[in-house]
């Protein structure tokens, strides 16, 4: 059964919290350290767009911020 977006993204951040602790870590197969650690930043940037669209929210404020006259 395939993982969710929210199992997906608690991976990926416990692998950029050991990555910045120091470590070196096995994610998908690769070896991961703090010099690639972009590429989980992205793959976290895409899952948090993909977990946002699932729940319906960050997307753009309509008239947040626009005085009335």
């Amino acid at each position: 059964m395939p993982k969710s977006t929210s199992e997906q993204l608690d991976e990926v951040q416990a692998a950029i919290s050991a990555v910045c602790a120091g470590k070196s870590v096995m994610f998908e197969g690769h070896s991961v350290t703090l010099e690639n650690l972009h590429d989980l930043e992205a793959r976290e940037e895409k899952l948090l767009n993909r977990y946002y669209r699932e729940k319906g929210v960050g997307g753009m404020a309509v008239n947040v911020g626009i005085p009335r006259r």
